[in-house]
């Protein structure tokens, strides 16, 4: 007979719930005591954006954090901090976090307070009925780029090899599956190949569709330390705040860039600025990526993309100076309709002007979430876990060796991506959905269209700090999680650095770690055996550890947490070879370490690959009816995605609008008669969304743009799909405007 988990949970000392660990008994669980550290230092990794601050947590005599600092002896951010990191502690104490399970009372439609043991009964029964009904592949879970390597990990192994689910994604599809997809294609695994100190190595660094001054503050700061008099470019249709401090700002058309690239590739072999010795020995596909970027003349370029010839003549000029240049990228490239062979004709460049393997060169992909590099590695999804191919059966002998299961309960395929479970939703072939720590009633495209899929489902289980969520709301049942600073794990950054994050508050009333949460469906579901060696997130580390050796991303050289603290985070790879070679004083450089300073890649035959596409058009251009195109983006350095924890701080909701508004070019404004701080309706094929103007010149003539972080704006966005990364297209469709009230003082 199962322990009554209500009673597990309830002895316990003071208001907050212990941690749960592996034991004897039927769930397998027995209470240990929280370990929060004595009065002091704490430092943990910050958990918002991939730039990985460590941040020192400023403990009182009971243990928990009372304040947070920055650590000025990290490598990463040498005692600075973002608003959102600052505030980091503040969305813990939230009067709406989620203390106890919720489950819909199907009498009153209202989610109602219940005890776990019910909690995981009911998931468990509902979700075992539908695969009774329809099949194992019929469940399904959304997952997220938020929460620790360990707890993904662990998330994946469970709901593949223990639950039989088939096909499942995380929310890095919406921010880094095209960097996965260029990388593994073009370099032969998914490995960003720079150190930040590149940011500061740089004679020229050239910035594409990424916005660092809002997006990865801290990293602009490193930027901003460079010595050497950098060229800044800037290549984005709208005047950012990092275009506004840039040498030279590219105002090309929205989506033009890939022909601007591949002109660009034609201006470095008009140049003669090829680095012939590099291409011959370290690529392949050059000869032929030479023929094809031979069409992509200046007139050509200038026609699509709108630029002067004088900022184009420029450019040109910076990218074949011949002296180090970075190539950097981010949403602006990623989330785009061709995305995949946009970031590919990036590092085309790189590689045909050897720049990359030496200091302030690369072509770099700025990682969005704090551990979307951990999911890209460990989420189980798209490869199997620590980048292995779930077709392979070596592989998958390998991994189940390492874990101690039965190959057999590995899938023999990858999972199909993320809009694609969507749309088996609304085939009803997935009826069941477990959504962790993400939001997508709020991030998702098309978003009118997600919120009626609901309706298909037979079960929807949602797992996260707060039931006040757009998703949330929508749930059966609601799992609450502890957050950040509640927990234990690693997260890896957009260098490739490991780093911890701890502990430093309990979680309140009922809440768990994700980890936690894991483990007790895994024993409720009957499948806790096979995850025996998962008793903790630092024992999962170490199987997660094993599984890198011998691959690109090996850490078999890490062996503990406190490892990772004293040395400030460890880039990958690091062997145990390379530990040996420090600790004998042979290792030059163990804080700042960038790929391919050999030549060699990842593939087969040690070479990168040149890929390449004729650029297709922009899938939905304006017209008479929708006149105007929409450019979405970050609006706030204090606000982060859906506002699910950064609303939560009176702080960073003062330093951010706190209604959603338009910015609109100057002559598009005097011809619809338009002010600042008047209402207007943006309006597409799809959805309306309300907002306040903000005359501008930031946007060009026809354009406008809308932040992200407003629930509405995503209701106006387009289904569409890179073709390769399934990455939505985020940032370009037709809308229109229409006038709804003046501003203050003006008239209806």
């Amino acid at each position: 007979m199962r322990p009554p988990l209500l009673n597990l949970l309830k002895a316990q000392s003071g208001p907050f719930t212990a941690e749960l660990v592996q034991s004897p008994g039927a769930f397998g669980l027995g209470r240990v005591p929280s370990k929060l550290a004595p009065a002091g230092i704490a430092k943990s990794i910050c958990g918002y954006c991939s730039t990985g601050c460590s941040l020192q947590a400023h403990l009182g005599p009971d243990g928990e954090a009372i304040n947070l600092s920055a650590d000025p002896a990290y490598p990463v951010n040498r005692g600075m901090a973002c608003p959102k990191g600052w505030e980091a502690l503040t969305p813990l104490s939230a009067p709406d976090r989620v203390t106890t399970p919720l489950l819909r009372n199907p009498a009153t439609g209202a989610l109602e307070p219940v005890s776990w043991e019910l909690a995981l009964e009911t998931m468990v029964s509902r979700f075992k009925a539908i695969q009774r009904e329809a099949g194992p592949a019929a469940l399904s879970f959304l997952s997220t780029g938020q929460i620790a390597m360990e707890e993904m990990a662990l998330l994946g192994a469970l709901a593949k090899f223990g639950m039989g689910m088939v096909d499942v994604d995380s929310n890095t599809r919406q921010c880094m599956a095209t960097a996965h997809v260029a990388y593994r294609e073009s370099f032969g695994f998914d490995a960003p190949p720079f150190t930040y100190d590149d940011f500061e190595q740089s004679d020229a660094l050239v910035f594409v569709g990424a916005n660092p001054c809002i997006a990865h503050p801290i990293l602009w700061q490193r930027v901003m330390a460079n010595v050497r008099n950098p060229e800044i470019v800037v290549v984005d249709p709208r005047r950012t705040e990092t275009a506004m401090a840039a040498t030279l700002h590219v105002p090309l058309r929205p989506k033009s860039d890939l022909v601007l690239l591949y002109g660009l590739a034609r201006a470095v072999l008009e140049a003669g600025a090829v680095d012939a010795d590099f291409v011959a020995h370290h690529t392949r596909g050059y000869p032929e990526f030479s023929a094809f970027v031979q069409s992509f003349t200046p007139e050509h370029v200038l026609a699509e993309t709108g630029l002067d010839r004088e900022v184009l003549i420029r450019l040109v000029s910076i990218v074949t100076s011949g002296k180090r240049i970075s190539f950097w990228w981010t949403m602006g490239v990623n989330q785009g309709h061709e995305s995949t062979r946009t970031a590919q004709a990036i590092i085309n460049l790189a590689l045909m002007t050897g720049n990359i393997g030496r200091p302030g060169t690369g072509a770099n992909s700025i990682t969005g979430q704090c551990n979307a590099m951990g999911s890209r590695l460990f989420g189980n999804a798209t490869s199997l876990l620590g980048g292995y191919d779930f077709a392979d059966e070596s592989d998958r002998a390998h991994v189940a060796s390492v874990l101690g299961i039965d190959p057999a309960l590995i899938p023999d395929r990858k999972s199909i991506a993320y809009d694609q479970i969507l749309e088996s939703v609304e085939r009803r072939q997935i009826r069941g959905l477990w959504i962790v720590a993400t939001n997508t009633a709020h991030t998702w495209v098309d978003l009118n269209r997600f919120r009626s899929l609901r309706e298909k489902l037979d079960f929807l289980v949602v797992q996260d700090l707060y039931a006040t969520t757009e998703t949330a709301r929508m749930a059966d049942l609601v799992l609450p999680a502890a957050g950040w600073g509640e927990k234990d794990g690693v997260l890896i950054n957009s260098e490739r650095r490991l780093g911890v994050i701890r502990k430093v508050r309990r979680a309140p009333g009922l809440a768990l770690s994700d980890f936690a949460i894991f483990r007790l469906v895994a024993d409720a579901w009957g499948c806790g055996n096979q995850f025996l060696g998962w008793s903790c997130p630092e024992a999962a580390f170490d199987l997660l550890r094993e599984l890198s050796r011998d691959q690109p991303c090996d850490f078999t050289g890490i062996t503990s947490y406190a490892q990772l603290e004293s040395r400030g985070g460890i880039q990958w790879p690091w062997t145990e070879a390379d530990e040996a070679a420090l600790q004998a004083g042979q290792c030059p450089n163990a804080t700042e370490r960038r790929l391919f300073e050999d030549g060699r890649f990842f593939t087969d035959d040690g070479r990168a690959r040149f890929l390449f596409e004729e650029p297709r058009p922009m899938p939905e251009p304006p017209d008479e009816a929708y006149p105007f195109l929409l450019l979405t983006g970050r609006g706030s350095s204090a606000q982060w995605h859906t506002g699910t924890r950064t609303n939560k701080s009176e702080v960073l909701r003062r330093l951010a609008p706190r209604t959603l508004y338009a910015e609109i070019h100057p002559d598009d404004a005097t011809r619809l008669g338009l002010h600042s701080g008047d209402t207007v309706s943006v309006v597409s094929r799809r959805g309306t969304a309300n907002a306040f103007v903000l005359v501008t010149a930031t946007v060009q003539p026809g354009q406008v743009f809308l932040p992200m972080h407003f629930p509405d704006v995503n209701q106006l966005t387009l289904r569409c799909f890179d073709p390769y990364s399934r990455q939505p297209s985020y940032k370009a469709c037709a809308v229109r405007i229409e006038a709804m009230a003046r501003g203050p003082g003006g008239k209806t």
